[in-house]
């Protein structure tokens, strides 16, 4: 070897260990078991790419009762099959939420998981988007299919492979499989009760929402929370508007608080807030639970009354209830003649950045090095929404975004890219292997 080749090797090795150069040029690092646990996931893959057809074809928006525990059915089947204990758990029909599906293994071995998912979709069933289509040999549409159906056959396919190879003994895997993670059933002391119970049994929780790219995982997710802003005026003729005895009415009230809102309390790293809904005139009228609505007035009369529905997105609670702070403070320094007032919801709380996400992350890093994946790193929590890992990130150390590759979530045009499917299986099946045999 000459002079000049010993440096450039020199100089290849130095880029490994500066930045991590990724894929071909790592050695892979599995056992002989988790070779056959690869074996097993690639052996299996075909039928995992039609399980996901089948359950994409059954609507199950969230709305949709019988469809959500139809789909909840073909996934009870099959973790029957693979031996697991599985249990139904339904809503209070006040609720107008289906259920919950878990399927559970019991032991003391290693770490304790729980493996998180979702059986409901934004798709209901009226929507012209119904079925699973292959776009060519790798891209398929499919409602639902990555967010989350892809996630949750990963998850029944990777302990599939571990069953085949008689692994799962002694240990304790909890799958939650929600029913409503797209419109959470209230109260949530309720819808989640069950999710927050198995976290508390557990050590770690892997969530298998939507991946944002094949060499990222979540640590950190904002929280969710609605606000609802309603303002008042004086009802009177155009002419008047602006004098002391009529004031500024009330759609010009509502816009002076959203354009502060916008202007004052904008600028926060990861807090974002959306007025999604906003409705004003003499009369108006609005379905919550519909998200629709109607409104009345006309150009020669000052509006009467208005309001808003919208949504707050935070990383902490200290942040939201800053930020609510703001916006009421905002809301009580009204117009002339007009009245405002604001109310807050809590939906999804935040999943903040911890070292035992990060130490679990490295985890999962060396698992993809090791199957010559690629490094993974942490995604930006201010690119993703919120979901049911936040409710437990309290109790537990915890990843998401394991799931599908895809795009176009919650539209017509979403995606599951199948070319990436058996990786990330592999992936999810050495990762759960791994964590059940720490010592």
């Amino acid at each position: 070897m000459t002079n000049n080749m010993r440096i450039s090797l020199f100089k290849l090795s130095l880029l490994f260990v500066l930045f991590g150069i990724p894929q071909q040029f790592y050695a892979q690092k599995l056992s002989r078991t988790e070779r056959k646990i690869i074996k097993s996931v690639e052996e299996n893959n075909s039928q995992a790419i039609s399980f996901l057809e089948k359950v994409v074809n059954v609507n199950s928006g969230t709305l949709n009762l019988e469809g959500v525990k139809e789909t909840g059915m073909v996934f009870k089947e099959a973790f029957d099959n693979i031996g697991m204990e599985t249990r139904w758990i339904p809503m209070p029909a006040e609720m107008n939420r289906a259920g919950h599906l878990f399927a559970s293994t019991e032991g003391d071995k290693g770490k304790k998981l729980l493996l998180i998912g979702h059986l409901d979709t934004v798709f209901e069933e009226d929507s012209p988007f119904q079925t699973f289509e292959m776009i060519n040999d790798s891209v398929a549409h499919a409602p639902g299919g990555n967010d989350m159906k892809g996630g949750n056959v990963i998850i029944l396919y990777a302990l599939k492979a571990l069953k085949d190879n008689d692994l799962l003994e002694d240990s304790q895997i909890i799958v939650a499989f929600t029913g409503d993670e797209e419109s959470t059933g209230k109260p949530l002391s309720i819808s989640r009760k069950d999710l927050i119970d198995a976290a508390k049994r557990s050590d770690i929780a892997l969530g298998f929402e939507t991946s944002t790219g094949f060499n990222y995982a979540t640590i950190a997710r904002r929280g969710a929370s609605g606000w609802k802003l309603e303002t008042s005026g004086k009802r009177a003729h155009s002419s008047g508007i602006f004098s002391e005895n009529t004031g500024a009415g009330a759609i010009f009230e509502m816009s002076r608080i959203l354009n502060e809102f916008y202007t004052k309390v904008r600028g926060e790293e990861f807090l974002t807030f959306n007025p999604g809904v906003l409705l004003g005139g003499t009369f108006v009228e609005y379905d919550e639970k519909k998200s629709k609505g109607t409104a009345f007035g006309k150009t020669n009369v000052v509006s009467q009354t208005a309001m808003v529905e919208g949504g707050l997105r935070f990383i902490s609670e200290e942040q939201k209830e800053r930020t609510r702070d703001k916006m009421r403070e905002i809301a009580e320094n009204n117009l002339p003649h007009t009245n405002a007032s604001i109310s807050f919801t809590d939906s999804y709380p935040a999943m903040g950045p911890t070292d035992g996400n990060m130490r679990l992350l490295k985890k999962l890093n060396q698992v993809s090095l090791d199957l010559g994946q690629g490094e993974v790193m942490a995604y930006d929590p201010a690119k993703r929404g919120a979901a049911d890992i936040s409710f437990i990130a309290e109790y537990v150390d915890g990843l998401d975004g394991l799931g599908t590759m895809g795009s176009g979530a919650h539209t017509p045009e979403e995606t599951v890219n199948l070319n990436t499917f058996e990786a990330l299986t592999k992936r999810t099946a050495i990762l759960i292997y791994r964590l059940i045999n720490e010592k």
